[in-house]
C-alpha cells in the first residue's frame, strides 16, 4: 500500500488509511505501507510500516497539494521500488496521487493495482486554492486518466466521484466505500461528555455548537463565525466550540472571530485524539458542517450521524449525498441562513431531537462496520478476479443483507 500522507495524522486521508488497513488485516490480508516520514506510529496485526528518507529541511507537509510533495513523492517512490524488488506482492493499493506511482510498478510487475480515490486530483487545485494554471490542471487531470484506467478496481469514498471515474472509463470496477467505518469505538459515556464541557468551562445548561475537523478555506469557518454573530445576538449564553486546526491555523481563526465579534463565545479546543471525538460530540447540542467547496463527503459527517444529534449543514451536494431533510437542517451557504438553521435546532427541540433519531437510525442501518468491511471485501475479490468486467458495487442494503 503506498499513501503519500502522513501517517499517522488525525485527518481526513489518514483516517481513511487507517480504517482500509484494519478492515483489510482484519479480512486476513497482511499489508506493507509505504508512506511518508511524518506522523505517528501505528501498531496493528498484519500491518508493517515503511518510511520514506526526510528530504533536508522538511519537518512536515500540509494538507492538499504542495510544492513540498515533489522531493517527498520522489523519495517515496524509490522507498516503494526498494519494497517490490525485496518482496513478492500479490497486489499493490494507492491512495490518492500515489496512484500514480502504483499503476506503474503494478505494471511492471504484472499485478493488479487498486486505486484509493478520495478526491479528483484536478478538484484539488480549486478547493485548495493552489493554482490556476491551465497546463497544471492538464497535467492533474492527466494523471487522474492513467490511475483510473490502470486500475482494475477503484475505491471511491462518495457518488460525486464514481461519477467522475465513469466520466473517464465508463467501464472502470468501482466499488462505493464511504468512510464511515462505524464501530464501538465511536461510542462515548454521559461521563466523558461532562468532562468534556468541565474541561471547556461549559456549564450544563450552556448550548453547545460545536465543529470538528481541519481549518482549510473549503471548510467554510468564515461562513461559521458570521453566522455565529447572528446566533450570539439572539442566543447570547451559546458557545460555538472547534475542535481541530493546527496552531497557526488557530491563530489565524481567533483573529477571524474576533473580527466578526464572537471571540467572548468562541472556544478552540485545538486538534484532539481520535478517541475524544464521539465525546466532545455528546457534549454538544448542535453539530455543524458550513463546508463551502468541492464535492467529498466529509468525513466528520459519518461520526456526527452516529452521534444522535442534530446537524446543521449546507445544502450542497458535499452534503447532499448522504443527508437529507429528514436527518439534517440543510441551509443555504450564507451567514443568516446557517445562523437561521442553528437557531431552529435550539429552538425546537423536538424537532431537534427527531432529526437527531432519523441520522441515528441512517448510519445504524447504512454505514455500519459490518457494512464498510463488506465492501471491503467486494474490493479485495474483485482486486483478485481474473478478468476485468464493469461493475459498480453500491451499498450493501441495495443487494444484500449483512450478517
Amino acid at each position: 500500500m503506498i499513501a503519500p500522507e502522513p501517517f499517522f495524522e488525525p485527518r481526513g486521508t489518514p483516517f481513511s488509511e487507517f480504517h482500509r488497513i484494519r478492515a483489510m488485516t482484519a479480512l486476513g490480508h497482511y499489508v506493507d505501507l509505504v508512506t511518508y516520514p511524518f506522523g505517528q506510529d501505528v501498531a496493528m496485526p498484519g500491518l508493517r510500516v515503511f518510511r520514506s528518507l526526510r528530504p533536508p529541511f522538511l519537518r512536515g507537509v500540509k494538507i492538499g497539494p504542495s510544492f513540498a510533495k515533489i522531493p517527498l513523492n520522489a523519495l517515496l517512490t524509490l522507498t516503494a521500488i526498494r519494497r517490490v524488488l525485496s518482496a513478492r506482492y500479490d497486489a499493490i493499493h494507492s491512495h490518492e496521487e500515489g496512484g500514480l506511482i502504483g499503476a506503474a510498478l503494478a505494471a511492471l510487475l504484472r499485478v493488479p493495482h487498486l486505486y484509493d480515490m478520495h478526491s479528483s486530483l484536478p478538484q484539488q487545485l480549486t478547493n485548495f486554492a493552489f493554482s490556476r494554471s491551465r497546463l497544471i490542471r492538464r497535467a492533474f487531470l492527466g494523471i487522474e486518466r492513467f490511475m483510473i484506467r490502470r486500475s482494475r478496481v477503484v475505491i471511491v469514498i462518495c457518488p460525486s466521484l464514481e461519477d467522475t471515474v465513469r466520466a473517464i472509463e465508463p467501464h472502470a470496477q468501482t466499488v462505493l466505500i464511504e468512510n464511515a467505518p462505524g464501530s464501538t469505538e465511536d461510542q462515548a459515556t454521559p461521563a466523558q461528555a461532562s468532562d468534556v464541557r468541565g474541561a471547556l468551562g461549559v456549564e450544563p445548561s450552556t448550548p453547545v455548537i460545536l465543529y470538528t475537523g481541519t481549518f482549510e478555506a473549503y471548510q467554510g469557518l468564515d461562513l461559521l463565525f458570521d453566522a455565529m454573530a447572528i446566533v450570539q445576538r439572539a442566543r447570547p449564553n451559546a458557545r460555538l466550540v472547534l475542535a481541530g486546526g493546527k496552531p497557526d491555523q488557530i491563530e489565524r481563526a481567533r483573529a477571524q472571530a474576533r473580527a466578526a465579534g464572537i471571540d467572548a463565545v468562541t472556544i478552540f479546543a485545538g486538534e484532539r485524539p481520535a478517541s475524544e471525538i464521539p465525546a466532545y460530540l455528546l457534549a454538544a447540542d448542535v453539530l455543524v458542517s458550513p463546508r463551502s467547496r468541492g464535492t467529498n463527503t466529509p468525513l466528520k459527517i459519518y461520526q456526527y450521524l452516529r452521534s444522535g444529534k442534530p446537524i446543521v449543514a449546507t445544502r450542497l451536494l458535499t452534503h447532499t449525498q448522504v443527508l437529507s431533510d429528514d436527518t439534517a437542517i440543510l441551509t443555504g451557504a450564507t451567514p443568516q441562513a446557517f445562523a437561521d438553521g442553528i437557531l431552529a435546532v435550539m429552538t425546537d427541540v423536538d424537532r431537534a431531537a427527531a432529526i437527531g433519531r432519523r441520522a441515528r437510525q441512517l448510519a445504524d442501518a447504512k454505514y455500519s462496520y459490518e457494512a464498510y468491511l463488506e465492501r471491503t471485501r467486494q474490493a479485495c475479490d474483485a482486486l483478485a478476479a481474473p478478468t476485468r468486467c464493469q461493475t459498480r458495487v453500491r451499498h450493501v442494503s441495495d443487494t444484500e443483507d449483512v450478517a
